[in-house]
């Protein structure tokens, strides 16, 4: 009987382009949706916007510093869109190529696995202005952008992810309309859910067909629904949440289906042959998780439900979100018993508490210490159960531009001041530190 292979673990931590990099107008950088979003009054916290963030641009070389002090093995990142095509199609703009050329290739003088994902939600707004992702034409733009942008890096990453969360992207940005592009149309979220798939679907035939040795997988925040108040109707709602935020994503993907009671307001946009297009073959799939979610019905909202505040006797984040480790669990059972899954990366698990600086200079984040060794240990026990996890990587390398809510939430384990850009390592990052060399 052969020995069976043994799959290295990679640890590692993440980030997103526009949540770190600033020079938001650099180097022929033209706006994305979430520039124009954050400098809309009143849609980010405090005006804030990401037009300086944590100046990754000119302080990558610092950064990748701090991840080989972390010992990380892998990084994963996004890319800008808009700075390899500043109108989102044509010609790439080699200054936007050539940085990312540099952090590429300082990532792997350190030793450290480039992860690349190619749209975390900043869309250009050149596309925007033309449908953006309700317009089925984002297939296309989509995997030219892919193509352009792996042809020019492909040869030295080799993991590359097509779409982080785009649940979230179609909910937080297209139906209640708390995230770009800020809209808040029922059909737009349908359209947008279905294009989404489409356009995943079409990137990842175009990779493979140019480079059979690359690894292609996508990125999905698996988010399961609980009723929040024990009413029926607000037990249907959950069943619809688990449908349309985990179900429509999971199920074209890896079983060439969309959910049986969704399929009827998606059935406008599917044209003949495209379950077949979203049903690709992935070499990996990456799972965001942070928490259950707790749904209440309401009827007059525009999808029958709204999201509540978990019972208050259980132990949660500053951004309210309840801590449960063996909810990540189960989460990962679940999809192992009931998709034919390819091998999981977590690509994203972390926590926002309110960090603060002590008189001794430090940050003494017990609480994230503590978040991160317990849902690490129920990601261990599904392991030790069968689900094959090949890696976990952190949220967040450094507090960062987090979207609506601006620089409130510290999800890092790195914090950074502002006003200085100094970087200052808190109590996670050398926990962290000390656990990764453990394993390895």
């Amino acid at each position: 009987m052969p020995t069976p292979t043994i799959q290295p673990f990679l640890w590692g931590t993440a980030t997103a382009s526009y949540q770190i990099e600033g020079a938001v107008s650099e180097d022929g950088r033209a706006p994305s949706i979430w520039d124009t979003f954050s400098h809309t009054p009143q849609k980010v916290e405090r005006s804030e916007t990401g037009d300086i963030a944590c100046d990754h641009y000119h302080r990558h070389a610092e950064d990748i510093a701090l991840m080989r002090d972390l010992g990380v093995q892998a990084y994963r990142f996004s890319i800008s869109w808009s700075r390899i095509l500043p109108e989102g199609r044509g010609n790439a703009n080699a200054r936007g190529l050539a940085f990312y050329d540099r952090l590429v290739d300082d990532l792997l003088a350190a030793g450290i696995t480039p992860f690349a994902t190619l749209f975390h939600w900043d869309l250009p707004q050149a596309l925007q202005d033309r449908g953006g992702f309700t317009n089925r034409d984002i297939a296309g733009w989509f995997s030219d952008y892919a193509v352009q942008t792996t042809q020019r890096l492909g040869d030295r990453v080799e993991h590359w992810i097509m779409l982080n969360e785009p649940s979230v992207f179609a909910f937080l940005g297209h139906l209640i309309g708390v995230h770009a592009p800020g809209l808040t149309d029922l059909q737009a979220f349908f359209a947008t859910t279905h294009h989404l798939n489409l356009a995943q679907g079409t990137a990842l035939q175009a990779l493979r067909s140019n480079n059979a040795s690359w690894k292609l997988g996508t990125t999905l925040n698996v988010h399961r629904g609980v009723s929040a108040d024990g009413a029926k109707a607000s037990a249907v709602m959950a069943e619809r949440h688990n449908d349309l935020w985990n179900g429509c994503f999971l199920g074209p993907l890896l079983s060439g289906a969309y959910p049986s009671q969704i399929f009827p307001q998606l059935e406008p946009y599917v044209q003949s042959g495209d379950l077949k297009s979203i049903r690709q073959p992935v070499d990996f799939l990456g799972i965001n998780h942070y928490f259950r979610a707790y749904i209440q019905a309401k009827p007059d909202a525009l999808i029958g439900y709204e999201h509540a505040a978990p019972p208050s006797h259980l132990p949660r984040t500053s951004f309210n979100w309840e801590i449960d480790p063996s909810e990540f669990r189960d989460v990962l059972l679940e999809l192992h018993e009931t998709y034919h899954c390819p091998p999981i990366y977590i690509t994203e698990n972390g926590a926002y508490f309110d960090d603060q600086l002590s008189a001794d200079g430090k940050v003494h984040d017990a609480n994230r210490v503590a978040f991160l060794e317990g849902y690490i240990k129920a990601m261990q026990e599904a392991r030790e159960r069968g689900v094959d996890i090949r890696g976990y990587f952190v949220w967040s390398l450094m507090d960062n531009f987090e979207w609506a809510s601006g620089y409130r939430p510290t999800f890092g384990l790195v914090k950074i001041d502002f006003n200085t850009q100094k970087r200052i390592p808190k109590d996670s990052f050398f926990w962290y530190r000390d656990h990764i060399q453990q394993k390895v």
